[in-house]
């Protein structure tokens, strides 16, 4: 009796001991959760992006008629102006001075003019009774005319002073807003140099400079732009005029392109042309740049492959495709079959294979359209 109690209480830890060897079961393998987008062929659009600043259509620049120095500079960039406002005054000293003598100067040609003629007048009396020669009445007739015709040179004269002596004051040749100033008090202006840019209000355009290689797609594309201030607000612009000469600068050539709609824009601020035009290519598929990746040296895609009978998940192939060109952040493509799902996010942890989880909103029938 004793001896049977003794080997019961021996196979309890024996039983332990080896219930502790026998090997788990592993555990089933954890599923790794992919992003996905569905391969969808379709007319797809390239997008090409520039950046302009906005302009006036009408742009109009002002200057003295007059060199000389400023005295008063009345207006300020941004100031709204009406035709006929001062905008700034030059010193008037020298032109004022120069009025004044050809003030003197008409006084006296008109003094010789009148003594000119009552010379002809009194020689024309005495050639009556013999007493000049014909020769004499001409020469008195002649200098008459001379004086009179010197008289009417120096009244000329002194309107052209006059004349110079208001252009020391510029005013504003239309009403609009101040674009640009140029100059300084204390500065010495040139004749004719512009020193002030008045630009027109109401008729906002867009101005970009287009590449050689980019102007044939400019005849078939839709354009849209947005501001740097309202980059989420895009609107619909036309193109207005095509410079056909290139800028000797930059080798680029000037677009200008006006809203459809009327608007008004902010002169000066940064706009953002996007220029959409049909891809080269009709049959190609849309998907994130950043699902490209590489298998032998040449753009490959993780495919998603359907679960077999056996398997509970789907797995992952790479698969070759070709890829036809760039639009901002996606890829444009073409080789796999429409309806593919292909992974688009952690491309780099992929391996073929791998089982991974597809959510439900990342299935054929609820897929969002990766080609708009």
């Amino acid at each position: 009796m004793h001896t049977s109690h003794s080997a019961a209480l021996l196979a309890v830890p024996l039983a332990a001991l080896l219930a502790a060897c026998t090997p788990n079961p592993p555990p089933p393998e954890a599923l790794r959760p992919v992003r996905t987008a569905e391969i969808r062929y379709d007319a797809a659009r390239e997008a090409n992006r520039y950046v302009g600043t906005v302009h006036a259509r009408h742009e109009a620049d002002q200057a003295f008629r007059v060199g000389g120095k400023v005295v008063q500079r009345k207006v300020d960039v941004g100031q709204i102006v009406r035709e006929g406002d001062v905008l700034a005054v030059l010193d008037d000293t020298d032109y004022r001075l120069a009025a004044e003598a050809a003030q003197q100067q008409l006084a006296a040609a008109i003094t010789q003019a009148r003594q000119a003629e009552s010379d002809r007048q009194r020689l024309g009396a005495l050639r009556v009774d013999g007493s000049v020669s014909d020769a004499d009445d001409e020469k008195a007739e002649s200098g008459a005319a001379t004086a009179g015709a010197t008289a009417e040179a120096e009244a000329r004269k002194l309107e052209l002073a006059r004349n110079r002596l208001k252009y020391t004051v510029l005013r504003a040749s239309r009403s609009g807003v101040v674009a640009s100033v140029k100059f300084e008090v204390g500065q010495v202006v040139a004749e004719g140099l512009p020193i002030v840019s008045i630009a027109a209000e109401g008729e906002p355009e867009i101005v970009v400079d287009v590449p050689e290689d980019h102007l044939a797609a400019f005849g078939s594309a839709k354009f849209k732009a947005s501001l740097a201030s309202a980059p989420g607000e895009m609107f619909e612009v036309a193109l207005r005029e095509m410079s056909p000469q290139a800028v000797p600068q930059t080798r680029t050539f000037r677009a200008r392109l006006k809203p459809v709609a009327p608007r008004r824009l902010p002169l000066g601020a940064t706009a953002t042309l996007v220029v959409e035009r049909p891809a080269a290519q009709a049959t190609v598929a849309a998907i994130p740049a950043a699902a490209i990746t590489q298998s032998n040296g040449q753009p490959a895609l993780w495919a998603v492959r359907r679960a077999a009978a056996a398997e509970a998940s789907p797995s992952v192939e790479l698969v070759p495709v070709a890829v036809h060109g760039y639009r901002n952040d996606e890829a444009l493509v073409s080789g796999l079959p429409a309806g593919t799902l292909v992974v688009t996010a952690g491309v780099q942890k992929m391996a073929p294979g791998l089982h991974v989880a597809v959510s439900d909103a990342a299935r054929p029938a609820d897929i969002k359209q990766a080609a708009q």
